[in-house]
């Protein structure tokens, strides 16, 4: 079957990243269709209960046909598509990403007739079925609605509605997004940098074995209030990442948001000295073939590389008009 993930459009590439990742996290066997500007097109053998995870998708769509987004085209496919079971209610929602000449009143309007004529009952408050045509560039997927993400609960989690705050961490979806791009499946997943707990709270929550660590105490207390105030736990360490108290290749995941400025040299003689020893820890207590996300304020690739990782993706994520985070994906190989 296809499906179509309706993708948010906050970030350019995270969001898609998110989304196969999570289908690498759960071995599903599948393949990339096409993607468009906030849609992704997979293929796989059955639908996978994905929806919880992700954080950057809006819907999630049972493909029932692409084709070109002009009027006719649409009107004849749905015409002739088997929409399933005759009798049942629906509605029809279309979205409209960058689509021009095509209005999605009247497209809702002519689509639901013919939806109609085939046998159903229209119930725009409770239907049996939601059909969602979206429309992308030159195209058009139209499908029936399997999941939608609750997107509110990431809200409900922003850092100043936390315990303990501090300003500057990163919001709760772009961390879940990054929890998930690490495709953790189950087993450990280390934060070396905790700061207030963001990235661990939804790691938890996903139900990952968290170990955060961070070189000042009043953090490493700060994340347990947080942790506590979600119902979530972890190991906290007060320690320093350049030596991390963890045996070799015991974790299964690094999601950290490396720290900069002043308040980050506390112990480090300076930033890059902090930076080229912490990567190194990393990668000594990563397993083989497992993955490092990492956010910094500069690019990596020559300390990663120098670590001994292999940089698999880069993102970028624009601030404000002085901050830039880069978002580096790392992966520990197996030696030849």
């Amino acid at each position: 079957m296809n499906i179509a993930f309706e993708l948010s459009g906050e970030h350019a590439t995270l969001p898609r990243a998110e989304a196969i990742a999570c289908l690498e996290s759960l071995n599903v066997n599948f393949r990339e269709v096409a993607f468009m500007d906030q849609l992704l097109l997979v293929d796989v053998p059955e639908f996978p209960p994905i929806a919880n995870r992700l954080a950057m998708t809006h819907h999630i769509l049972d493909v029932l046909f692409v084709c070109q987004a002009n009027i006719k085209s649409i009107l004849r496919l749905v015409s002739t598509a088997d929409l399933g079971i005759k009798g049942r209610t629906f509605c029809i929602r279309v979205k409209n990403i960058k689509s021009a000449g095509l209005s999605s009143t009247a497209l809702e309007k002519e689509v639901g007739a013919i939806i109609h004529k085939k046998g159903y009952r229209v119930d725009l408050d409770n239907p049996d079925v939601i059909f969602r045509l979206v429309l992308t560039g030159n195209k058009c997927v139209f499908g029936r609605l399997i999941e939608s993400v609750d997107r509110g609960q990431y809200e409900f989690r922003r850092p100043h509605q936390r315990p303990f705050f501090h300003p500057g961490v990163l919001l709760p979806r772009v961390a879940r997004a990054l929890v998930n791009i690490s495709s953790l499946s189950d087993g450990i997943l280390i934060d070396p940098f905790c700061g207030t707990g963001g990235i661990l709270i939804e790691a938890a929550l996903i139900d990952a074995q968290c170990v955060g660590m961070d070189v000042q105490q009043k953090m490493v207390l700060g994340t347990n209030l947080n942790l506590k105030y979600y119902g979530v736990d972890g190991m906290l360490i007060v320690g320093d990442a350049c030596e991390t108290p963890l045996k070799s290749e015991k974790v299964d995941a690094v999601v950290t948001d490396l720290p900069y400025g002043r308040s980050a040299l506390i112990q480090a003689r300076s930033l890059e000295n902090l930076y080229h020893d912490s990567l190194r820890e990393m990668y000594r207590v990563l397993k083989k073939n497992k993955k490092a996300v990492i956010v910094s304020q500069v690019p990596l690739d020559k300390l990663a590389d120098e670590a001994g990782f292999v940089v698999i993706e880069r993102h970028q994520q624009r601030v404000h008009r002085s901050l830039t985070r880069h978002i580096i994906v790392l992966q520990k190989k197996s030696e030849v």
